[in-house]
């Protein structure tokens, strides 16, 4: 018999009566994980800090849960945290050395957990209204891949081909210990900065932002960013995204052994390029926000509006040491 999935995405099941992984039925209400996994929360004290939903309504980080069995937890997602704790903790050397597929799992397993959290805040809205929880087919197709991937984590599931993910990390050089968490849910892209290193990953894009951004890539992978360098290497990943206009098919062979997935190539039936144009004006508005902690404002990225304020790459287009960055406190 071929191995199943489980498709919540199929009759939109997020019921908290059933595993966000496997599907099953669960016994209790007790029966559920935190999505920011606990030894991260209480490492930078997150538990009651403010978490807001796409809705402007505000949550905290120790509310949002995910319905998950004893057995799933045990055998598949402690493992996980326990694996990307000792890395993470440990720092930027040992979060280099952990394999794409833990971080894709561990990263798709919050970004799942916040989607899990969105799309039953929107049903139970739309249900207190009469109305039914209406859903861009899109969006579905895009997510239902997402949770499929990370069925990989209890599944013998094979990635044949290109990996469906961009992930990249990065040493962080600075006084003090980092911590900052991005996620934009509809692009499926992901930032976290800490300790001495900081990863950015777009979950779906086949690999296609890393290529973007080659050249770039190519000159500061291996170096040691100041903050600011990291959060705007981020900006770009985070504007690109936006930009790439591709919703990726994969191909899904379920086999008595192990489902296979595979990646159908991008270019289909449109010659119209992957990403769209590049407007400076546009990522100068990205990048203002991700530069807030510096209070770097929009005028002054965009002042040569041919050519945006980078810190990673100097006028000879040449990487900027990170002890050569000065910014404002």
């Amino acid at each position: 018999m071929a191995v199943t999935l489980y498709k919540p995405f199929e009759k939109l099941n997020f019921s908290k009566q059933f595993c966000f992984l496997s599907g099953e039925k669960l016994q209790s209400a007790e029966e559920e994980i935190s999505v920011f996994p606990l030894w991260l929360m209480q490492e930078y004290e997150l538990q009651d800090k403010p978490f807001k939903l796409l809705d402007e309504s505000i949550s905290t980080y120790s509310d949002m849960k995910l319905p998950c069995s004893g057995n799933i937890f045990e055998q598949y997602i402690e493992p996980l945290e326990e694996e990307i704790k000792a890395a993470f903790l440990s720092g930027y050397e040992s979060v280099k050395q952990v394999p794409e597929i833990r971080l894709f799992q561990w990263i798709s397993k919050m970004v799942y957990g916040i989607l899990f959290n969105e799309i039953r805040t929107g049903i139970i809205q739309q249900k207190a209204k009469g109305e039914e929880f209406s859903f861009s087919q899109s969006l579905v197709h895009k997510f239902g891949n997402l949770h499929l991937m990370l069925q990989s984590l209890n599944k013998p599931l094979i990635f044949d081909g290109n990996m469906p993910w961009s992930i990249k990390v990065f040493k962080i050089e600075g006084t003090k210990d980092l911590f900052n968490y991005r996620d934009e849910i509809n692009t499926l892209t992901f930032s976290l900065a800490m300790k001495d290193f900081g990863i950015v990953a777009c979950l779906q894009d086949n690999g296609t932002n890393s290529i973007y951004h080659k050249e770039i890539l190519d000159k500061i992978i291996g170096k040691a960013l100041h903050p600011a360098q990291f959060e705007e290497i981020c900006a770009k990943f985070f504007y690109s995204n936006y930009l790439f206009n591709r919703l990726p098919e994969y191909t899904v062979m379920p086999t008595e052994d192990a489902v296979y997935i595979e990646a159908m190539p991008l270019r289909g039936m449109s010659s119209k390029p992957l990403f769209d144009f590049w407007q400076n004006k546009t990522y100068a508005q990205v990048l203002e926000n991700f530069w807030k902690p510096w209070g770097i404002l929009m005028f002054e990225i965009i002042k040569d509006p041919e050519s945006p304020m980078s810190w990673l790459l100097d006028k000879e287009q040449e990487f900027i040491p990170a002890s050569s960055v000065e910014l404002p406190s």
